[in-house]
């Protein structure tokens, strides 16, 4: 079962508890929604009934209840970012790995189905060779009291919303990316970052050029682009339940749309954090 302090609603029917340190609050998602309202973290990572646990909390603390959790023998489902630093990431996987239990970030756009629409665009060349792609995932607006905004609790623009652009590098381009250059812009009240821009490359020499941060426009997009083409995914990275996603694909003086039926991609990869977890596959550690 998968239980938490906050949830998409994809994967309540499996609910066995929902934990908070404030007795009001569980009380109130667990009347809303079900399972048995914990006060705690530590509790519900004891309860027998328990096998996996979804950590929302701010970023500075999944370092220590994701190693709690894993050790007392839960798989753990992990909202974005993962991590406050590479060296707490690695603490993270490796008491997983040492545990044998699944260890899973929560990058829904991922397991969207259109993505395999673009795979199978860039294999088949429509696009020709991969250039350059551009990620951009910014909102304005957020209150001054926004978690987001707290350096303490590993808030900041790049954490927030840059790493969606990351993940669509990876994604698409590759590992071993190389920082050309990278620029925050800090709001000197708050002490975090609240804009900035990467430029990448990849092994193969195409390039990546991401933009977020908290006070622009809203933007939402990848853009893959090739020697002969272009691929646009509006709304890339939060597409909602009810919304169809697009793609467009643009060459030769042609521009053609293609549209998907709208789909929940919280429940979608929360089905895949669950089948994976239930299989043991490719996670656990061989001895």
């Amino acid at each position: 079962d998968v239980c938490g302090e906050d949830h998409e609603p994809a994967f309540l029917e499996t609910l066995a508890a929902v934990a908070s340190r404030s007795p009001e609050k569980a009380a109130k998602f667990a009347s809303a929604f079900g399972g048995d309202p914990v006060v705690g973290y530590e509790r519900l990572i004891e309860r027998p009934d328990v096998d996996a646990v979804y950590v929302p909390l701010p970023p500075s603390l999944h370092e220590e209840w994701v190693i709690r959790a894993v050790k007392a023998g839960k798989h753990a489902f992990v909202e974005k970012p993962f991590a406050v630093s590479a060296d707490s990431g690695r603490r993270m996987v490796d008491a997983a790995a040492a545990a044998g239990r699944l260890l899973m970030e929560n990058f829904a756009f991922l397991r969207h189905p259109r993505m395999a629409f673009v795979d199978s665009a860039i294999a088949r060349g429509d696009i020709g060779e991969l250039r350059v792609l551009r990620a951009a995932f910014a909102f304005p607006g957020l209150s001054p009291d926004n978690i987001r905004l707290d350096r303490n609790l590993g808030g900041g623009a790049l954490l927030d919303c840059g790493v969606y652009a990351a993940q669509a590098c990876l994604r698409f381009l590759g590992p071993g990316l190389k920082v050309l250059a990278v620029r925050l812009r800090t709001d000197p009240a708050k002490g975090v970052d609240v804009a900035g821009e990467v430029m990448l490359e990849s092994r193969s020499g195409a390039m990546a050029q991401l933009a977020f941060g908290f006070e622009h426009y809203y933007q939402c997009e990848i853009v893959l682009w090739g020697s002969s083409g272009r691929l646009v995914l509006e709304r890339a990275f939060t597409p909602l339940p009810d919304q169809e996603a697009v793609v467009w694909l643009e060459r030769r003086n042609a521009r053609q749309e293609h549209r998907f039926p709208a789909e929940n991609q919280y429940e979608r990869i929360f089905r895949h954090f669950a089948a994976t977890a239930v299989s043991g596959k490719g996670f656990k550690e061989e001895h």
